[in-house]
């Protein structure tokens, strides 16, 4: 991919996540729910340039509406996976209508080979590479794609760890609410 260093004006509690991911936790707890996606037109140009796509993609309307297709897409197949332990027909229908609009294409190279991603609209191509993103994740084991274990964070994150038992997005924002609140009904309750 590109860059992915977190652009400053990132309100997110939780960045760098896999493409897939980050694109899911453009959404995190509030109330309301916090969009970085709505229809403020400076929130998909951060998102864009947090996630390393930035030199790529425009952030223009159309490709706004395509990410959030996508965003919905990603979130019914992880619910499912949450849910269901894998992804149903209707969630993999979702992906599919987003992977619909472009391809890999294979080349060689004097290098070596080269895969170019092909899209039918510039529009698509953020949209397309995070729903790409996420069959990868799949690839690699759809138990370690995980929502927080804090009741009150919606967040997703992908689990790097050894043993495959971290829970939350964040140890030192989440983890820790959770450890005070046990410590707080152990000393009050």
């Amino acid at each position: 991919m590109t860059d992915r260093r977190a652009d400053p004006r990132d309100p997110r509690p939780l960045t760098g996540e896999p493409l897939a991911l980050d694109l899911l936790n453009t959404r995190w707890a509030g109330t309301p729910v916090n969009d970085l996606l709505d229809d403020e037109p400076d929130g998909y140009a951060i998102w864009l340039s947090s996630a390393g796509l930035a030199g790529r993609c425009a952030a223009d309307a159309a490709g706004r509406a395509a990410a959030r297709e996508a965003r919905e897409a990603l979130a019914a197949a992880v619910r499912d996976l949450d849910e269901r332990g894998g992804v149903g027909v209707a969630a993999l229908a979702g992906l599919d209508a987003v992977l619909g609009h472009g391809r890999v294409r294979r080349e060689a190279s004097a290098t070596g080979p080269v895969d170019r991603v092909e899209v039918d609209d510039p529009a698509r191509l953020a949209a397309w590479l995070a729903v790409d993103d996420f069959l990868g994740l799949l690839g690699q084991g759809p138990q370690r794609i995980k929502k927080c274990a804090h009741e009150a964070c919606i967040l997703h994150f992908f689990d790097t760890s050894q043993n495959g038992r971290r829970r939350w997005c964040s140890m030192a924002v989440c983890g820790n609410r959770a450890k005070a609140a046990r410590h707080y009904g152990k000393v009050h309750g």
